[in-house]
């Protein structure tokens, strides 16, 4: 096996001057890996991670995602569709160091378990399908990867399929992620003739003993045929190092053939510095190069020490203030998933950044302002929890017995209190009409869709202004559909559900001004409130605003919360078709009070209306979510599948050709394509496949729009 690259000698001082490690932990920090799997949906993600915990000794036989045995996809919705929903947690062992593992959904309607999940991992896999490269969710998980800055791996997965291209899959990594990808190995054969990896940094070839389904690695001589290839990407790739680590273009000005140790440690200090990104490949199906890929995660992946210090901000008087990596800091944790478990009940999962948290302590959630006491601690092996009496700097664990804290909350001291940035989610995009079965059904209804919210931070539920019915709302039809059946499944309540909608918004498009003067008499006593206030467009996706730039004597400032919660109101339920206004700057010019009928009412009142005038004055319109839209499909149904994409309102990006298909790249309006995989299947007798994420917000046309109000 490869040998450990230790921490740089500064790291090393820092730690011996100031002791970080409290006495007990497992692991030390530098020995700690907390790193993720993402990948678009189908790449071999959990194949992967089944691999590694398999050869890591955390499970004793190989779940296969075929056959619904995943040991990482737990759930049975899961193991019915072969699909990650959520993204599951584990911790195994190679190489001595400990490795807290997430791994995460591709579909793009669970794309919140990958944004929680990177926001609190100190490195990933980003996994890619031999064939199918760069794929579009790909694209999404690499974004928010970055978003985070968080350093990646790259693993290019079944290359023993038809069709594998390692080389080309590398040119879309730099071309469509502009990711300073470099590969650290190379495929020995293509496609049904793989055999292994050759390892450039060391020179040898790598082949796995499939009698012992993998578990052995036979390592030799690189075949002659591709020693020179071998020669040349090794050069390639010791410059791609020494361009971006001084310690390594020391040693290439002396010797190009620069020694293994030094080339391991400068690779890791430019992966960590989001400078490079090594490559490596396999097939995991077939239980190749998973070995290397458990190497690299130790060798080339940051432990806690070497990403920078959690920030966060005091919550009463907003100093930034810092946490290093300690176990002797003040508590600095983050809740970055709520898990509904019907053994145990509400599971928080927490990344631990600074200090200990302890089985029985009391710990202090800054947004709520109340302490809570932590009742169990567990270490999470998929659906398993494994009771543990403390978690310590760097790790990842779950919590028991916190009734109040939701995803994105932050646990410290009391005394020392820190509140850490919080996760940001996009808006569901899908509306679906529920409601229960029976009378009996009701209650309980409401409690398990309160439960599923307080999971899932993109799921919501609302009620129709108009018809009152109960609306879910989620990021697409299978998100919706998936969460049906748990309600089913899970907390047995029968329902019965309306077809799924698109979840409209509205917007203006010019500027203009409306007052409202609010005078009446009720129960005997005078209201009066008189607002005058100016809306204008904001930028797309800047969101709402509002401003008051009014005399303390036309609208006392007892009033301005009042008036603030009237323009809340006109903005949830908009103008055009009572979908919220978004995208809105709202400033309160004028008004008028009353020395002693003025009220909270009469303003609030006031203040709705006025907003109402001036909002139907502005130019109101819909907007639609657009998805962006990739198809791959055989090159005899190209003609076909444009031509319904322009019938749906769609607009074609572009057109790629990779060998026997076809890529077409569009972005379609979502309310076009309900159905849409029945009908590809039927266009192109059930050869073509599809993909879809949300693109953004855009202006429905007015054609279009009369039809939607007026129906």
């Amino acid at each position: 096996m490869v040998t450990v690259v230790e921490q740089p000698q500064q790291q090393k001082t820092t730690e011996a001057s100031q002791p970080r490690e409290a006495a007990g932990r497992r692991r030390g920090l530098a020995l700690v890996r907390n790193m993720g799997i993402v990948a678009h949906i189908d790449a071999g993600k959990t194949t992967v991670s089944e691999r590694m915990l398999y050869y890591t000794g955390r499970v004793y036989k190989m779940g296969e995602v075929h056959e619904g045995t995943a040991v990482m996809d737990w759930m049975v919705q899961e193991q019915e569709r072969g699909i990650t929903i959520t993204s599951a947690a584990t911790t195994c062992f190679w190489r001595d160091h400990q490795i807290n593992l997430l791994d995460t959904p591709g579909h793009v309607d669970f794309t919140v378990e990958v944004e929680r999940s990177l926001r609190v991992l100190d490195g990933v896999i980003g996994v890619f399908c031999g064939v199918g490269g760069v794929q579009p969710q790909s694209e999404t998980v690499w974004r928010q990867a970055k978003k985070y800055h968080v350093p990646c791996l790259a693993f290019v997965n079944k290359l023993d399929r038809v069709g594998a291209d390692f080389a080309a899959v590398v040119r879309q990594l730099r071309e469509k992620l502009a990711a300073p990808a470099v590969p650290v190995q190379l495929p020995i054969g293509r496609e049904e003739q793989f055999q292994g990896v050759i390892d450039l940094i060391r020179m040898r070839a790598l082949r796995f003993e499939e009698a012992s389904r993998g578990a052995t690695v036979l390592e030799g001589e690189i075949p002659a045929e591709l020693k020179a290839p071998a020669e040349e990407a090794r050069a390639l790739m010791i410059e791609q190092i020494a361009e971006r680590d001084e310690g390594v273009l020391a040693a290439y000005l002396q010797n190009p053939d620069v020694p293994e140790a030094l080339l391991k440690a400068g690779l890791r200090r430019a992966t960590i510095a989001n400078q490079l990104v090594p490559v490596l490949c396999g097939a995991a199906l077939r239980n190749k190069g998973i070995q290397p890929l458990l190497d690299a995660v130790v060798d080339y992946l940051p432990a806690p020490l070497d990403v920078p210090a959690v920030a966060g901000h005091h919550p009463k008087t907003g100093e930034v203030l810092r946490r290093d990596v300690s176990d002797f800091e003040p508590l600095s944790a983050l809740v970055f998933k709520i898990a509904n478990d019907p053994h145990i009940g509400k599971l928080a999962f927490v990344r631990v950044y600074a200090g200990t948290l302890g089985k029985g302590q009391n710990v202090y959630n800054p947004r709520t302002q109340k302490r809570e006491r932590v009742g169990r601690i567990v270490e999470l092996h998929a659906n398993h929890r494994e009771d543990i009496e403390v978690l310590h700097a760097g790790e990842i664990g779950g919590l028991v017995g916190l009734k109040q804290a939701t995803t994105g909350d932050t646990l410290c001291p009391e005394n020392k209190p820190v509140a850490l940035e919080r996760i940001e989610f996009p808006e569901p995009v899908i509306a679906m009409a529920i409601e229960p079965r029976t009378q009996a059904d009701r209650d309980k209804l409401r409690v398990a869709l309160a439960a599923l919210e307080g999971e899932d931070p993109t799921f919501r539920i609302t009620t129709n202004p108009e018809t009152g019915q109960l609306l879910v709302n989620g990021m697409g039809e299978l998100h919706l559909e998936i969460i049906k059946d748990r309600l089913a499944r899970e907390f047995h309540v029968g329902t019965s559900a309306g077809k799924p909608m698109v979840a409209y918004k509205e917007t203006i498009q010019a500027a203009a001004r409306g007052e409202h003067l609010f005078e009446r008499e009720i129960g005997g006593r005078g209201h009066y409130g008189s607002v005058v206030l100016d809306l204008a467009p904001a930028a797309r996706g800047a969101g709402n605003r509002v401003e008051f730039k009014v005399a303390e004597g036309a609208i006392p400032a007892e009033f301005h919360t009042a008036v603030a919660a009237g323009i809340a109101d006109g903005l949830m339920t908009g103008v055009v078709g009572n979908y919220p206004l978004v995208d809105v700057l709202v400033r309160v010019v004028d008004g008028a009070c009353h020395p002693v009928d003025s009220s909270e009412v009469a303003f609030r009142s006031a203040a709705v209306m006025a907003f109402r005038a001036a909002a139907q004055a502005a130019q109101p319109v819909l907007l639609e979510p657009i998805m962006k839209l990739e198809i791959i499909t055989p090159e005899e149904y190209v003609g076909d599948v444009l031509g319904d994409v322009n019938g749906r309102r769609g607009r074609i990006r572009d057109i790629e050709r990779r060998e026997v298909v076809q890529i077409v790249s569009a972005e379609v309006p979502l309310a076009e394509l309900f159905g849409y995989a029945t009908k590809l299947r039927s266009l192109t007798k059930g050869r073509a496949s599809y993909s879809m994420e949300p693109c953004r917000f855009e202006a429905v046309p007015e054609t279009v729009q009369a039809v939607l109000i007026n129906r």
